[in-house]
This record gives structure tokens, C-alpha cells and sequence, in this order.
């Protein structure tokens, strides 16, 4: 879970600093990069981004964050006018794009999803109303849980991390899923 408790001016300026240095080096290099390839050019050290960001998944969740909030209201407002279904998945289809944004996210994915920052927490918390809403339609076999949607976003990631083509192959693998999980 995320600490909320308020920082110290000094302490927030290097989370800021922090979070700054991670965006432009997870977009330059990768999630893999070296952490202390980012403390270098946060300028501050090692400790200092531990301290706020105890692991990698910790960091890409708060450098996530904002984007996931984003991805979210988007999906909450697009579902309005879809079928429960179709709204599940468009979501799956989205997650799988803003799970590509950095290279090597993707297999971070599940993890960064149960860290707790308020975008994390959205885009789980949508995902799941998004499922619930299509079983409940009966659209959507009901032992299908929102772990199980966040393994296929994983890996439908994955498997087109490095595609140029990477949109309509992320639309053919999420309908070949899609048409394994409808309720008969």
C-alpha cells in the first residue's frame, strides 16, 4: 500500500525529482533499467530512492499512476455506450497498449497493479466492475476473476511488446481470449 503520509518540502522535491528521472529513463531504456541509472540522474541517492520507492514495481506504479487514472476514466466513460462485453473488452485492449508504453513493463504488470497508488487502485477497481458487469449480463462465464484478466493483459503484452503492428494484433489476441471466456 501506498504511504500518504505529507513529506517534508525537501523530501518531496526528491520524490518529484524521483519520479521525473524515472519517466525519461523508463521511456529512453526500459522498465529494466538500472535503478541506479535513475537515482544518478534524479541526482539524489541510492537510499533516498529506496526509501520512497522500496522496489522497482513500487517506482513504475507511482511513475504509472497518473497514466492508469487516465486509462480508467476513459474506460469509465466509454463503457457508458457498450455492452458489457464489448466494454470488458476495450479495457482489455487498452491495458494491453498502456502496458506497452515502456518497454518491459509488461511483466510487471500484475504487480504494479497491487501496489495502491490511486491509479493502480482505478484501473483494478474498473477492470473488476467492467467483469462483474458482463457476468452479471451473463456475457461472461462467472469463474472468470480480474487476476485472470490482468495474466492475459500480461501476456498479450508480452507478445507484442516488440510488433509494429502491435494494434491489430493486440485486437486479434484479445478477441481469440474474448471468445474463450463468453458464457454458453
Amino acid at each position: 500500500m501506498v504511504d500518504e503520509t505529507p513529506l517534508r518540502a525537501d523530501a518531496q522535491l526528491n520524490k518529484e525529482r524521483i519520479l521525473a528521472a524515472a519517466e525519461e529513463v523508463f521511456m529512453e531504456r526500459g522498465a529494466g533499467v538500472s535503478l541506479d541509472e535513475v537515482a544518478k540522474r534524479a541526482g539524489v541517492g541510492i537510499g533516498t530512492l529506496y526509501r520512497r520507492f522500496p522496489s522497482r514495481e513500487d517506482l513504475l506504479a507511482a511513475t504509472y499512476s497518473a497514466r492508469f487514472s487516465a486509462f480508467a476514466e476513459t474506460s469509465r466513460v466509454r463503457a457508458v455506450g457498450l455492452e458489457p462485453a464489448d466494454a470488458l473488452r476495450a479495457y482489455l485492449e487498452e491495458l494491453v497498449r498502456y502496458s506497452n508504453v515502456y518497454r518491459g513493463f509488461a511483466a510487471s504488470l500484475g504487480t504494479v497493479l497491487q501496489i495502491g497508488t490511486p491509479g493502480c487502485l482505478a484501473t483494478s477497481e474498473e477492470g473488476a466492475r467492467l467483469l462483474h458487469a458482463a457476468q452479471e449480463a451473463g456475457a461472461i462465464r462467472p469463474d472468470i476473476s480480474f487476476n485472470d484478466i490482468v495474466c492475459v493483459a500480461t501476456a498479450i503484452s508480452l507478445a507484442t511488446e516488440q510488433d509494429s503492428s502491435s494494434h491489430a494484433h493486440i485486437a486479434h489476441l484479445v478477441g481469440v481470449f474474448m471468445d474463450g471466456i463468453v458464457a454458453r
